[in-house]
């Protein structure tokens, strides 16, 4: 199963999607996008919810 975010989801003009065999593998991935491109030193737990639910699965 593959796990995708685009992150023009949660972050309003970013062209980036992401994707992964696992839900984990994709938010550290997820992490370390918000961290180098949009300096996110750390993650409140509202946008992680929001993050969690702009994962699509296929």
């Amino acid at each position: 199963m593959t796990h995708s975010l685009a992150c023009g989801d949660v972050v309003d003009g970013c062209t980036t999607k992401l994707e992964a065999g696992s839900e984990d593998e994709l938010m550290t991935k997820v992490t370390n996008h918000a961290r180098d491109e949009h300096g996110v030193t750390e993650v409140s737990p509202e946008m992680a919810a929001q993050v969690k639910g702009a994962i699509k699965t296929s």
